[in-house]
């Protein structure tokens, strides 16, 4: 497997002023041999201390098909107190970390991180992880959410932004074959909502500062979230009820614009909408793509406005699929220029034909689940029928 690891202990994150690349004490990220660096992205496991069966052999699958040489984890790594999984792990009807106390949610917490931690911690691979609302619904505060990441070795996740509310922000400097920062990538905390203009703020000053380390050149990057943004919503466009990939949101349909995105998706963005975050990264010129989980049974890629937008499946086995992950390869000798495919677990472990197959980014792609898309379609009409009943009556 591909080991990139020297120890790098020399770069301060300055409080309240801006801050210098690569700040906060870090293990260096490089380029190996070949020129090629492999980021496996995982989303939304939100598992609780009883780990699903499948989610243990989820993410062994995914490190042992991809080699990483870098592990990002999306967002949603427990879950917090809803009730229903059913024969997916060792105890059917109990789902969730919280507890009546805060000790033993916390001790439930850490033992559901470790189900997944400890699997990557075997496999010697650097992670990082991008808080998702579910961490914070659990209730577990984020200086001890900091306190079970310094734990494990090969956690990279830190707090360098300093932001008022306590998120943990952080980047991760990839070095080049001449030891100068090669590629950057940017990790946000959404909390339960959205990105902050203090966090856009910090964003903007590391940014500044990297480029101002690269001589004067913006460094390429790619950004991890939780929660998407609304400019996502502008790769999709409006359509009829019986037009292929039509699915209902606000009282219309919309599908994704073949165009600009591929991919699956069982529910949609309204287009039209920009955010704050989208203009801070065109302004910054560094930000090449952008990767949100959130949705759990979207996985699609598509570009706007000359940045990459996509979502990558969730792999929380108390819902339903599909699940699987995205893997980006990195190339140094073309390094604004990477490949990204998205993979989807099929099978069990429990049926013994577990594995993961390569998507294909069709435009409308439909995953193969007949009743799903019967029920997508009859939602469509009664919602189609229900605002024209309303307008008549209005």
């Amino acid at each position: 497997m591909k080991k990139l690891i020297c120890v790098l202990l020399s770069l301060t994150f300055l409080f309240c002023l801006p801050v210098s690349a690569g700040a906060e004490e870090s293990e260096a990220l490089s380029f190996d041999s070949s020129g090629e660096f492999t980021i496996l992205n995982i989303s939304d496991p939100q598992d609780d201390h009883y780990a699903a069966y499948d989610l243990i052999y989820f993410v062994k699958l995914a490190i042992e098909q991809t080699d990483p040489d870098l592990v990002i984890i999306s967002g949603d790594i427990v879950e917090d107190s809803r009730i229903g999984d059913i024969g997916i792990d060792g105890e059917s009807f109990r789902e969730g970390v919280e507890a009546d106390s805060y000790e033993q949610t916390l001790e439930n917490v850490k033992t559901a991180t470790d189900n997944i931690f400890s699997i990557i911690e075997e496999a010697k691979i650097p992670f990082a992880v991008a808080q998702g609302n579910n961490d914070y619904s659990s209730g577990v505060t984020n200086e001890d959410w900091l306190e079970i990441y310094s734990s494990y070795e090969y956690s990279l996740t830190a707090d360098m932004s300093g932001d008022s509310n306590g998120k943990i922000d952080f980047n991760l400097e990839i070095l080049g074959s001449d030891g100068k920062t090669a590629f950057n990538i940017w990790m946000m905390d959404n909390g339960r909502g959205g990105i902050s203009e203090e966090q856009i703020a910090w964003y903007e000053a590391q940014s500044n500062a990297l480029a101002q380390s690269n001589g004067g050149k913006p460094v390429p990057s790619v950004l991890f979230q939780h929660i998407p943004i609304d400019d996502m919503g502008n790769l999709f466009e409006e359509c009829n009820f019986w037009d292929e990939g039509a699915v209902i949101e606000g009282g219309k349909c919309y599908r994704l614009n073949k165009e600009l995105a591929n991919g699956y998706y069982a529910g949609a963005l309204i287009p039209g909408k920009s955010s704050p975050q989208f203009e801070s990264w065109k302004k910054q010129g560094d930000v090449l793509g952008a990767y949100f989980g959130h949705w759990h049974t979207a996985g699609w890629t598509g570009v706007w406005d000359g940045i990459e937008l996509g979502f990558t499946y969730g792999c929380e086995f108390a819902k339903t699929g599909p699940y699987g992950f995205r893997v980006i390869t990195l190339h140094e000798d073309d390094i604004e220029n990477f490949d990204n495919e998205i993979y989807t677990y099929e099978g069990s472990v429990k049926s013994g034909d577990a594995r993961f197959v390569l998507q294909v980014d069709e435009p409308y792609k439909e995953y193969n689940n007949f009743i799903e898309e019967f029920i997508g379609a009859i939602k469509n009409i009664f919602a189609l029928l229900s605002r024209e009943i309303t307008q008549l009556l209005s």
